[in-house]
């Protein structure tokens, strides 16, 4: 009997389990830095694809985000609630809603400067580190058939 894939079983060996440890941790080491802009980490996600590109629809948000609408809106309603963008219909398209960072939305972007540097430090990390994982976190991603949009500012720590 060939036991040589016996091994292949054991939970410490699945990728999907340490993706997911992975990222629940990081997600939790996140939060306390983010509690201090007033944000979770879903919204900072949201305000991160706004400093890159303001407006935007919702549907050009959720392809940056890989994020269904049904879960996207409720964050957008949060942070209008808090002040930091608007939303609004897009003159021409009835059923689209442009979604636009308000001065203090656009203010937060300097205070959330410090976020990228601060988790690096919080995980022991270098910034070609983060790099390394951020390009075979994409690599992954793009092997299942998930599409992100690319970013300009795809090697920047975030």
């Amino acid at each position: 009997m060939d036991t040589s894939h016996d091994n292949d079983l054991l939970l410490e060996r699945q990728l999907c389990f340490a993706l997911s440890v992975a990222s629940r941790s990081v997600v939790g080491a996140y939060r306390p830095v983010l509690e201090k802009l007033n944000l979770t980490h879903p919204q900072y996600l949201v305000m991160l694809a706004l400093w890159e590109e303001s407006p935007r629809t919702v549907r050009s948000l959720g392809q940056a985000l890989a994020m269904e609408s049904a879960t996207l809106s409720p964050m957008l309603k949060r942070l209008e609630a808090l002040g930091l963008l608007t939303r609004t219909r897009v003159p021409g398209n009835e059923r689209a809603l442009a979604v636009t960072l308000t001065a203090a939305g656009r203010d937060l972007r300097s205070k959330a400067r410090e976020v990228p540097v601060t988790m690096m430090e919080r995980l022991g990390l270098t910034r070609e580190q983060v790099e390394a994982l951020n390009e075979a976190m994409h690599g992954i991603i793009r092997a299942t058939g998930t599409s992100l949009l690319p970013s300009n500012n795809s090697r920047d720590v975030g």
